[in-house]
C-alpha cells in the first residue's frame, strides 16, 4: 500500500516562512504600542501638566514645562480637604470591598454547591444584574437612599455600591466554586467537619484567586465611582475623590495647573493599586473561565 508523505519544505520556504512571520509580529507589536500610546498619553499630559504654569499652558498647551513646578502638587498636597477626600474614598472603597467578598462568595458558595429548585433561577437573576447600570436605576436608588435617612453619609454610597459589585462577583467566584473536587468535601464530611467547617476551613482559602480580583475590581470601581456620590453627597467634606476633583476644577477653573495637579494626585493612588495587582486580576479571571 503506498503511503503518501508530505514534501519538505526546502531552505527558500522556510525563509519565506521566518519573514512572514516576523513581519505579523511587528505589525502585532506596532498596533499595540499604538494603542498603548494612545491610552497613556492623556495620563501622562496631566501629570506633566501639573508641573507647568498656566502661561506656559496657555503658550503651548503641548509642550514641557520649562522648569518644574512643585509648588502645584505641594500646594494640593498641604490642602486638608484633599486629603479628607482621599480618606472618604479610601473608606468607602475599603468598606465596599469588604461587604462584596463576604456576600459575594457566601452566595457563590450557596449557588455552586448546593442543589435546590430556584438553583438556576437565582443564578440568571445575579447574570442579568450585568446587564442593569446604575445609570438605569439612580432615580428610585436616590429615592430609597432619602427614605432611609442615608443621604450625604458614606453608607449611602457603599451599600449600593455592593448590591451593584454582586453580580459580578458572583458570576467570578462560582466556578472557582464549582472547581472545588467533591471528594474534598467527602473527606471534609467524613473527618467531621460541618458544612460551615469545610467553607472556612476548605472554600476560603482555594477560592482565594478569585476573592482577590473581585476584591480588587470593588475597590478600584468603588475609588472611581461618581455618579452615585454625586446625587447622595452634597458636602465637601463627605466628597469622595471624583466629586473632590470636580469642585476643585469649578473652585479653581482659572488655575489649569493646580486643577491637573490635583487630578494627577487624585488618580495616582488607582493607577499604583490596579498596576501592583494586575496579574492577580488576570489569573482570577482566568481560573473563572478555566472553572
Amino acid at each position: 500500500m503506498a503511503t503518501i508523505t508530505a514534501p519538505v519544505p526546502t531552505g527558500a520556504a522556510r525563509t519565506q516562512r521566518r519573514r512572514a512571520s516576523g513581519s505579523a509580529s511587528w505589525v502585532t507589536y506596532l498596533v499595540a504600542f499604538a494603542f498603548v500610546g494612545i491610552c497613556i498619553a492623556p495620563v501622562l499630559y496631566i501629570i506633566i501638566g501639573g508641573f507647568r504654569t498656566n502661561s506656559e499652558i496657555t503658550t503651548d498647551p503641548s509642550g514641557f514645562p520649562s522648569t518644574w513646578q512643585l509648588g502645584n502638587y505641594l500646594d494640593v498636597l498641604e490642602s486638608s480637604i484633599f486629603w479628607q477626600q482621599v480618606g472618604n474614598s479610601a473608606i468607602a472603597g475599603i468598606s465596599t470591598t469588604i461587604g462584596v467578598v463576604v456576600l459575594g462568595v457566601a452566595a457563590s458558595f450557596v449557588l455552586a454547591r448546593y442543589r435546590f429548585n430556584a438553583r438556576g433561577a437565582l443564578y440568571a437573576l445575579f447574570a442579568a444584574g450585568l446587564m442593569f447600570p446604575m445609570t438605569v436605576a439612580i432615580t428610585p436608588l436616590y429615592i430609597l437612599i432619602k427614605n432611609l435617612g442615608l443621604m450625604n453619609s458614606l453608607p449611602g454610597i457603599i451599600l449600593p455600591q455592593i448590591a451593584f459589585a454582586l453580580p459580578t462577583t458572583i458570576i467570578i467566584l462560582v466556578p472557582f466554586l464549582q472547581a472545588i473536587p467533591k471528594e474534598i468535601e467527602e473527606a471534609a464530611s467524613i473527618d467531621g467537619a460541618s458544612r460551615l467547617g469545610f467553607f472556612f476551613r476548605m472554600v476560603v482559602p482555594l477560592s482565594v484567586p478569585g476573592v482577590v480580583t473581585v476584591g480588587i475590581l470593588a475597590f478600584i470601581a468603588s475609588w472611581n465611582s461618581y455618579m452615585l456620590p454625586l446625587f447622595v453627597l452634597n458636602d465637601e467634606t463627605a466628597y469622595t475623590l471624583p466629586l473632590g476633583v470636580q469642585a476643585f476644577a469649578s473652585q479653581y477653573s482659572v488655575d489649569t495647573a493646580r486643577v491637573l495637579a490635583f487630578t494627577s494626585l487624585s488618580m495616582i493612588p488607582a493607577l499604583i493599586f490596579f498596576s501592583l495587582f494586575e496579574r492577580r486580576i488576570v489569573g482570577g479571571l482566568t481560573g473563572a473561565v478555566k472553572g
